[in-house]
């Protein structure tokens, strides 16, 4: 809990209060991807690959642009946390602050996952949902949320004064991106980056704006599903959490595996081209990159 506010309420306060919101990057101004385009290209898909993602464990995998990769719950609830990465850059990444401020707490169909800068565009746009029907509780929770950052051996360290977990998000990444790409541990660590909590309900308690999860309402046969906009690395880290019902980052929740499926489709929504990068100059007002 917060502490009680000691600083006097000015006389005008409730005015302030009551102020309108304004919305900082409104959508109208941002190109939206033509859904029936999208909607029509899965007609057709072709299955060119599955794989099944142990409980406490992360894979990696890859997605030609213009192909789908479908995030699938098998055999229990289970949340997951979600990288990507250009495929050819690393360094392209997914940006999840971004991708939030754009879109919304909460992705869903239609929405799209812009990379990090100096770059920031469409890496991947969500096509089907089968979790749309849940919307937004009475809790002020809903599912995929790009408010949670991953859980981490460094928080759980924190506190739990200096205990040692090595099966969090984070550390799964790690493990699965230093082992897909030959990289040493330390520097796959530094590309592991903030995720799309797949199948997680969370939002924010409104007394204290604390970040709260609760039970997924996944259930077996339940997808996520995205078009690969750019050639695409993909990293999923199976939460240590289960369904994030009452913990994450430990041993005793029920975990599930979670699979991976990247499908061809007959061909690409009409009129689609493959992103550009960003078309900022870099100059940053001094006239050179």
């Amino acid at each position: 809990m917060k502490p009680q506010p000691i600083t006097p309420e000015p006389a005008d306060a409730a005015a302030r209060r009551e102020i309108a919101p304004v919305i900082c990057y409104p959508r109208d101004a941002l190109a939206r991807p033509d859904l029936d385009r999208y909607r029509a290209m899965r007609n057709g898909l072709q299955l060119t690959e599955r794989r099944t993602i142990l409980p406490r464990g992360a894979g990696c995998w890859t997605v030609p642009a213009g192909h789908v990769f479908r995030i699938l719950c098998t055999e229990g609830p289970q949340v997951a946390d979600l990288n990507l990465f250009n495929l050819a850059n690393l360094d392209e990444r997914f940006y999840s602050g971004k991708t939030r401020a754009l879109n919304g707490t909460h992705l869903g169909r239609g929405d799209q996952m812009f990379s990090s800068f100096p770059y920031l565009r469409p890496m991947a746009t969500i096509t089907h949902d089968t979790l749309d029907w849940y919307g937004f509780d009475a809790f002020g929770a809903s599912v995929h949320d790009v408010i949670g950052t991953r859980c981490d051996p460094y928080t759980h360290a924190l506190l739990s004064d200096g205990g040692q977990y090595h099966h969090c998000c984070h550390s799964n990444l790690t493990r699965a991106l230093a082992e897909h790409t030959g990289k040493p541990l330390a520097a796959a660590e530094r590309l592991v980056h903030d995720v799309l909590n797949v199948f997680m309900c969370t939002g924010f308690t409104r007394d204290t704006g604390q970040y709260f999860m609760k039970a997924s309402p996944v259930r077996p046969g339940d997808y996520l599903e995205f078009f690969a906009e750019i050639d695409l690395l993909g990293c999923l880290s199976v939460c240590p959490g289960g369904d994030c019902s009452s913990e994450h980052s430990s041993d005793a929740a029920a975990c599930f595996p979670l699979a991976v499926e990247v499908l061809k489709p007959m061909r690409p929504p009409e009129g689609w081209q493959p992103p550009p990068v960003n078309r900022y100059d870099r100059t940053h007002g001094v006239g050179r990159v």
